[in-house]
């Protein structure tokens, strides 16, 4: 029995045990109405020619004809006019090669965009504005969560966190 009596002394003696325990609620709805918004890209006119082995012939308006030329591009409110050219092999039987782009660019607007309307731009975003109608969103303390669509454009989020920490 006397082996035993130191340990049964330090089993009484020890220190308690230490925890500590954290707890915390926390919520958050959000509600937002997306905005009005239009987003455009004007893009400009371009005009290429590459060719050998070709004689080229162009008239610019009002004028004589030039030759060996690749003429110009005309260019009224923005938007640019392909010039008109002519292409003849110059050797019969000998290879030859020929290529002519043109990308016909936006007019000028008047004006600025309006959101929901098509205008004269080439690639064009347009979102109409958001209605809030019945948006609406709650919490209660128990964590019960009632969140209420609204109309078109509107967005409803709500959160409840439940957090324990025991170290």
């Amino acid at each position: 029995m006397k082996r035993f009596l130191p340990i049964l002394l330090l089993t009484g003696f020890s220190s308690p045990v230490m925890a500590d325990i954290t707890h915390k609620l926390s919520s958050s709805v959000q509600l937002s109405v997306a905005a009005a918004a239009t987003q455009v890209e004007r893009i400009g006119t371009s005009y290429s020619v590459s060719g050998s082995g070709v004689d080229t012939t162009y008239t610019p308006s009002g004028g004589s004809a030039v030759s060996d030329g690749i003429g110009s591009l005309t260019i009224s409110s923005g938007v640019g006019a392909i010039p008109t050219l002519e292409a003849t092999q110059k050797t019969a039987g000998s290879s030859f090669s020929f290529s002519q782009t043109f990308t016909q660019g936006d007019a000028i607007s008047a004006s600025a965009p309006t959101a929901g309307t098509v205008s004269n731009f080439s690639n064009q975003t347009s979102t109409g504005s958001g209605t809030a109608g019945d948006l609406a969103g709650t919490i209660l303390t128990s964590g019960a969560m009632t969140l209420t669509a609204g109309g078109a454009g509107t967005v409803a989020t709500g959160q409840f966190v439940n957090e324990l920490t025991i170290d």
